[in-house]
């Protein structure tokens, strides 16, 4: 019987001997399949909660934790601890105030999606409750959807169905348990095979090289999602360079380029008076300036920054960089609106 210690040692399960019987080997197996590791379980939705007011945060995150289906990875008070937070963690979804002391949620808000790499923004807030267009204003920013903070004499159970609904609705998580076979959906991320220009023609992303000499994005501040799938689509062998105009806070570029850069998988910089425009790199304008373009007596082209008025009123605007690429490559521009 040495040979079968030495097959359990060497890490078999079990054993049959010969001859056996049909029972024998079936009731075998079973131990086999009884004892075989259950899959792992996948890992929970990331939540990060964002609000100035201890009592709320320690209300939310009781009642997302309590649900079982997600974790709050951390609970802060500031847009600044709330980027900070997001340098360090891998979040799917903010629970966002908009009455915060350093910065409000509104002018926050893209900041936060580009640092999160375009995680899902559920606006919880007091200011929604006002009525107005706060909730229009938020959506526009970028935000998925928008939540009434409980009132006085409000049931906290009614609100604490309202935000988990919502979370599962966003998270696309199912609150009744799975059978053993399933699993939850995950977060679908498109990746375009081509793109629509401007002017609504179809560019299959595998050729645009060949047939342009740069590319040219305009964002408002609620195109961070479609931004970022269409910098995720970019295959690594892509080397045109990349120039964005994105609607955004000055202060907030820094975070947004360095996001950009991950999501992009290519160097991304703050754009500054008469920087090079160079293939696989891309180039963001500042939030205080528009960014055009000249041509370089090489041929090639440089930034140039200028905070004039543009005919949209918007600081920066994506016409000046348009037009400015259009003197230079004419046709070759692929202009883009996200």
């Amino acid at each position: 019987m040495a040979y079968i210690r030495a097959a359990i040692d060497a890490g078999a399960d079990e054993y049959v001997m010969k001859p056996f019987d049909r029972d024998t080997l079936e009731s075998k197996l079973q131990i086999a399949e009884d004892d075989s590791p259950a899959t792992p379980p996948r890992p929970l939705p990331r939540i990060l909660i964002v609000d100035d007011s201890a009592v709320t945060r320690a209300v939310m995150e009781r009642i997302v934790t309590a649900s079982g289906r997600y974790v709050v990875v951390a609970s802060v008070s500031t847009i600044a601890a709330g980027l900070a937070a997001l340098a360090r963690e891998q979040i799917d979804l903010i629970l966002l105030d908009i009455n915060l002391p350093d910065t409000d949620g509104l002018t926050a808000l893209p900041a936060l999606l580009a640092a999160s790499n375009a995680a899902h923004v559920l606006v919880v807030s007091g200011a929604l409750n006002t009525g107005g267009d706060v909730a229009q204003q938020a959506l526009d920013a970028g935000a998925i959807d928008t939540l009434f903070k409980p009132e006085a004499g409000q049931r906290i159970t009614q609100f604490s169905e309202s935000l988990l609904g919502k979370i599962d609705r966003l998270l696309a998580v199912d609150p009744a348990p799975a059978a053993v076979d399933e699993q939850p959906p995950a977060l679908a991320i498109r990746t375009p095979a081509a793109v629509r220009d401007a002017k609504g023609v179809t560019v299959p992303l595998a050729t645009a090289a060949a047939d342009y000499d740069v590319v040219a994005i305009g964002a408002s501040t609620g195109g961070i999602h479609a931004l970022s799938e269409l910098l995720r689509a970019i295959p690594a062998e892509f080397r045109l360079p990349i120039l964005v105009t994105q609607h955004l806070p000055a202060a907030f570029m820094p975070y947004f380029a360095a996001q950009l850069a991950v999501i992009g998988g290519r160097p991304c910089d703050v754009a500054c008076d008469r920087m090079r425009v160079r293939p696989g790199r891309i180039i963001v304008a500042p939030g205080d300036a528009h960014m055009r373009c000249v041509r370089l007596p090489d041929g090639s082209a440089a930034v140039r920054l200028t905070d004039q008025p543009s005919d949209s009123g918007c600081m920066p605007s994506v016409d000046p960089m348009l037009a400015s690429l259009a003197d230079i490559f004419g046709p070759r521009v692929l202009a883009i609106a996200a």
